[in-house]
C-alpha cells in the first residue's frame, strides 16, 4: 500500500456537482460575488482571480457539466478543471479531500474512490457488486477497523489502492 498526500489533477469530479450546492445569490461588482451554501445556509464572499476571468466569462463548462459550481470551468484544450475563486472560495471546498481510498484495477486504471462517508463512487460493476455484497456486514465497525477490512477485501480482488 503507498500512502499519498491528497494532489489535485484538476479532473473536476469535486466541483461537477456543486453547483447544487453553492448558489449566487449577489453580484458585488468587480467579480465579486456572495455565495451561498444550500445546505448550511453559509455565506462566503469569493473574487474571481483576474488570471481566471477570461475562463470564467466562458461558459461552455456547463454545456457537458449543467451541476458545476457556479464558478468552476473546465478548460477542453488543457483537459483540466478550474477554481476560478480558488483564493476565496468557501470552507467546504477548503476542506475537501477528494478520496479516502483511491482504487484501479490490475492494469492501473481508476476504477473507483471511496469516500470520508464510506461511499464508493464507481461505474465498475464488479466493483459495485462486490463492495455491496462484501461490506454491507461491516457497518458497525469502527473507521480504523472498517477500513483494514476494505483494504484486505479490495487486495484480496485484485484491486491496487492508494490511500
Amino acid at each position: 500500500m503507498i500512502h499519498l498526500a491528497f494532489e489535485c489533477n484538476q479532473c473536476g469530479d469535486c466541483c461537477s456537482h456543486l453547483g447544487l450546492v453553492h448558489r449566487i445569490i449577489k453580484d458585488l461588482g468587480d467579480h465579486r460575488y456572495v455565495v451561498r451554501n444550500e445546505y448550511t445556509g453559509e455565506r462566503t464572499t469569493v473574487t474571481v482571480a483576474p488570471g481566471m476571468l477570461p475562463l470564467f466569462n466562458d461558459h461552455r463548462t456547463f454545456a457537458d457539466r449543467p451541476e458545476a459550481c457556479p464558478f468552476f470551468r473546465f478548460d477542453g484544450e488543457e483537459g483540466k478543471g478550474y477554481c476560478s475563486v480558488h483564493a476565496t472560495r468557501p470552507e467546504i471546498c477548503r476542506d475537501y479531500g477528494c478520496w479516502r481510498i483511491l482504487i484501479l484495477d490490475r492494469d492501473g486504471r481508476r476504477v473507483g474512490r471511496i469516500m470520508a462517508s464510506r461511499h464508493l463512487a464507481s461505474e465498475d460493476p464488479d466493483l459495485l457488486r462486490l463492495f455491496r455484497e462484501e461490506m454491507a456486514q461491516h457497518a458497525e465497525l469502527s473507521d480504523p477497523a472498517w477500513e483494514r477490512v476494505v483494504l484486505r477485501m479490495l487486495h484480496t480482488a485484485g484491486y491496487r489502492v492508494y490511500r
